[in-house]
């Protein structure tokens, strides 16, 4: 049976940008990086995977791990589970950092969340559990 999600993929170029955005705007703890071909971030209890499309859409080596080709090519989404009490405070680092937030708001339920794009033009989501009526 299905307990969560383990893990999340996005897909980025440029690794480099993804590596600073991630670990050093968003404070991120990198758990892995490999070359061009991916870094790999500690979410909360999950793990988010930032694959170069590039690399992972080719066959892996005979020594390589079975993992088949996966990627995508455009803008992906993710939503980050975050408190009411931080939205504010990660906002404001963003701002500091010259991220442009796209959208701030409270949907129907009183959750409230934020929009933002990453280097890789990825759109991504802050947003308060009760989003889903999680607490």
């Amino acid at each position: 049976m299905i307990e969560g999600i383990l893990e999340t993929a996005l897909y980025a170029d440029d690794l480099d940008a993804a590596e600073a955005f991630y670990g050093g705007v968003l404070g991120l703890e990198k758990v892995l990086r490999a070359g061009n071909r991916h870094v790999f971030f500690r979410c909360g209890p999950g793990i988010l995977l930032i694959f170069n499309p590039a690399e992972t859409m080719k066959p892996p080596s005979r020594d390589a791990l079975p993992v088949p080709p996966h990627g995508t090519r455009g803008a992906g989404h993710a939503c980050f589970r975050i408190s009411g009490e931080a939205i504010d405070r990660l906002r404001e680092k963003l701002n500091k950092a010259g991220v442009a937030i796209e959208s701030d708001f409270h949907w129907p339920n009183g959750a409230r969340s934020i929009y933002f794009r990453d280097p890789a033009g990825n759109s991504l989501e802050c947003a308060e559990p009760k989003l889903w009526n999680i607490e």
